[in-house]
């Protein structure tokens, strides 16, 4: 099965905020990154291989090769995959709650 793969507004903004802090050093370092985040989350609507996230009816995948996890949701629409976040792992993380 394809899923539709869907990028919440909050995902989006936090990949930029992401990027940006990343280019600010190494604009190039930043735009390889979101390349991959972005192909890791995409890549779900074929295979989503996650685990069961901290925050409930939820999942989480480890980027490959780099320190984030997406997070993500089936919603009622098995068609659709919604990717709710994007957290550095070194963001602290409360079990049963979103990372600020």
């Amino acid at each position: 099965m394809n899923r539709t793969v869907l990028w919440s507004k909050r995902a989006l903004d936090d990949l930029k905020k992401q990027t940006n802090f990343i280019a600010r050093d190494n604009s190039q370092a930043a735009r390889n990154i979101t390349a991959k985040i972005r192909m890791a989350g995409n890549s779900l609507g074929r295979a989503p291989i996650g685990r069961p996230s901290r925050i409930p009816d939820a999942y989480e995948k480890s980027v490959t090769g780099l320190r984030y996890v997406i997070l993500y949701e089936l919603r009622d629409n098995p068609d659709i995959l919604v990717i709710t976040r994007v957290v550095h792992t070194s963001r602290d993380w409360p079990k049963g709650q979103w990372p600020e």
